[in-house]
């Protein structure tokens, strides 16, 4: 429960950052709360925002939005288990199934602390994203500039954080590198938010480059 508290904070920081600079690029106060609450994703919402911001049709925004979130097909069959049955349930839980209420999941090998872990990160989260949504939002009808305070920087610095600990492994470093370096030579050649998805050819690299394992790594 304290990682998790930890974690909503940090979430709501970014919240705050989000709807500042959504409000800021031109949109509506009402966009990106309503965004927060429908589509619960702060990497597609910030990738929408963005496109949206810098001239990109909608629909376009929006299949981009939905290639950013094809990650949640494995992660529900991961954790399906402890989402629990029953429809009204599974609804709930697909909505709450973000990044990070899948890691706090799956770092559980006890089913009953599983779905716990689940739960309460899934509603802790949502509670404070949105929370820090609509402080940035309304704030960001105020600030003209959202850059001047670093609110650009909040999302890539959390998304940092969280990758960080996963770099240790050569294979997902090679790949996160690989990628990385993919995204920068493409930046000045495609649309916005393009680059991001051109950055995943690094992992089909990274997977041909992969270290050989021994059995013992690879049943740990």
């Amino acid at each position: 429960m304290r990682d998790i508290a930890l974690l909503c904070a940090a979430v709501t920081v970014v919240g705050v950052s989000f709807g500042a600079i959504a409000v800021a690029s031109g949109l509506a106060v009402w966009v990106p709360m309503l965004l927060s609450v429908v589509v619960f994703a702060g990497a597609s919402q910030f990738m929408f925002v963005g496109l949206i911001a810098s001239g990109g049709h909608p629909v376009a925004a929006m299949v981009a939005g939905l290639l950013v979130n094809a990650r949640h097909v494995p992660f529900g069959f991961a954790i399906g288990d402890a989402i629990g049955s029953g429809w009204l349930r599974r609804i709930a839980g697909s909505h709450l199934m973000v990044d990070e209420s899948v890691a706090f999941a799956l770092a559980q090998p006890d089913p009953a602390r599983r779905r716990a872990s689940f739960w309460a990160c899934g509603v802790g989260l949502f509670a404070s994203w949105n929370a820090g949504v609509v402080l940035g939002a309304l704030g960001g009808s105020v600030v003209s500039d959202t850059d001047a305070f670093g609110l650009d920087a909040a999302f890539p610095a959390a998304l940092m954080a969280l990758v960080l600990p996963s770099l240790r492994d050569p294979d997902t470093r090679r790949a996160a590198l690989l990628g990385a370096v993919i995204a920068v030579a493409v930046t000045p050649l495609v649309p916005p938010g393009v680059p991001v998805l051109l950055a995943l050819a690094g992992l089909l690299v990274g997977r041909v480059w992969s270290t050989p394992r021994t059995k013992s790594e690879v049943v740990s």
